[in-house]
């Protein structure tokens, strides 16, 4: 598995699902190496989902919400579907005191819950007691 870092943003790949987190603010040009980073993976992986984690985020500016809107837009035109993970109250409570809708991004309490939304599934735990292969 390979996380490619041209925008200091790794990105794995967990089957057909893009996973991604924002781990600082990010300046203009960062954000806009990030989309572009991001919108080749998708194209060149036939991702059909994208999770971006954003809990570690204190704060969001008007530029980086509009990337994201951005981003969420051409993921769609190129077949995939963005979900927004871990949006801390205080960076919603920015959005609305700056009037910036995130229109067309799909949000998530949690990663966890932005990947269950995206299809996928973790492998259950395995039954205490059992062994793996037993039966081979």
């Amino acid at each position: 598995m390979t996380a490619p870092r041209l925008a200091g943003v790794p990105i794995l790949r967990l089957g057909d699902v893009l996973v991604t987190g924002l781990l600082n603010e990010l300046d203009d040009g960062a954000a806009v190496a990030f989309t572009e980073e991001l919108t080749e993976r998708i194209s060149g992986s036939s991702a059909r989902g994208v999770l971006i984690d954003i809990s570690r985020l204190e704060i969001i500016d008007s530029f980086v919400a509009r990337t994201l809107m951005e981003l969420t837009t051409v993921a769609r035109l190129l077949g995939a579907r963005v979900i927004v993970a871990g949006m801390r109250p205080p960076v919603a409570i920015t959005l609305v005191e700056l009037g910036i809708e995130l229109v067309g991004v799909e949000t998530a309490l949690n990663a966890e819950q932005g990947l269950a939304a995206l299809g996928w599934r973790q492998a259950p735990d395995p039954v205490e007691g059992s062994r793996r292969g037993a039966g081979r």
